[in-house]
């Protein structure tokens, strides 16, 4: 937790106490099921919560942005990124039900009313959202071929092949 508090300096004393809670929730369910590599799970705070927390050092989510965590698996970057941005709505998908129930439930135990979890393909999202985030899902073109539809038209990148 040190290495988010060296970047993050402004957390209010619920997001501190929520993203403290990952630690444990996420090693109980990695226990269970492994949504986080098990010789990895030491790093949980450097290598998946801080790694995806780093666009919030970049760009501030507006209150009502609608963000898609596109292959969220265990809730990397969409639980984290929640935490941080109370006022947006994230959705987080993934295709294998195991991850999803285990992003649910810790979403739950931290107490992120902002957060909604859904085994989904992401070809299959028909909804539009501010922004699409994702971590190692597939190369960027390939990613950007699927996402491109559920991202409001004003926000619309042209795709590294365009």
């Amino acid at each position: 937790m040190n290495e988010i508090r060296k970047y993050f300096t402004e957390l209010t004393t619920e997001q501190t106490q929520q993203l403290t809670k990952l630690g444990e929730l996420y090693r109980t369910w990695n226990e269970r099921i492994n949504v986080v590599s098990r010789k990895d799970i030491d790093n949980l705070y450097l290598h998946h919560v801080l790694h995806s927390l780093a666009i919030a050092k970049y760009v501030q989510f507006k209150p009502q942005t609608r963000v898609l965590d596109f292959g969220t698996g265990g809730g990397f970057p969409g639980i984290p990124l929640a935490i941080i941005f109370p006022q947006c709505s994230f959705k987080l998908i993934d295709r294998t039900a195991k991850k999803i129930r285990v992003t649910q439930e810790i979403a739950t135990a931290v107490g992120l009313t902002n957060v909604k979890a859904e085994q989904k393909a992401g070809e299959e999202e028909q909804e539009l959202y501010d922004f699409v985030v994702s971590r190692a899902v597939m190369p960027l073109p390939d990613l950007m071929k699927i996402v491109k539809k559920t991202l409001l038209a004003n926000n619309v990148m042209p795709s590294p092949t365009d």
